[in-house]
């Protein structure tokens, strides 16, 4: 039969091995937060040697955007639409656009980033 020790005893040692366990994880969970940023930074550092900066415009500029549907029929299309001409521009590369010719294909008015932005032909502006 089990003394009132042996109970206390064996819920202390439970306790201990309890917050034992408990320290551990949280070593290890702050040891892999660790590596996780590092390796983060190394992945950071070595996209951004091979990024070239996007290039900046200036409201009144002509640009295509790039053509991002999907669908049938789209392969002999061309992959950008155009000319517009840049309206806004907003933080983080981001441009409000509107075309400038209405009756070609494409969005009358949208937002679009420089990523899938490309500065128009000089000698192809169409005005009104």
């Amino acid at each position: 039969m089990k003394s009132k020790e042996d109970v206390e005893l064996l819920d202390l040692i439970l306790e201990e091995e309890k917050n034992c366990f408990m320290l551990e994880r949280d070593d290890l969970r702050k040891t892999a937060k660790e590596y996780i940023l590092k390796i983060q930074e190394e992945n950071k550092r070595s996209y951004n040697k091979k990024r070239k900066e996007s290039t900046k415009y200036k409201v009144g500029d002509f640009v295509a955007i790039k053509r991002t549907q999907f669908g049938g029929c789209l392969k002999l299309k061309p992959k950008y639409l155009g000319p517009y001409e840049v309206k806004n521009v907003k933080p983080n590369d981001r441009y409000d656009v509107e075309k400038v010719d209405h009756s070609a294909e494409g969005p009358c008015r949208t937002s679009s980033c420089a990523d899938y932005m490309k500065p128009w032909p000089a000698g192809k502006q169409n005005d009104e």
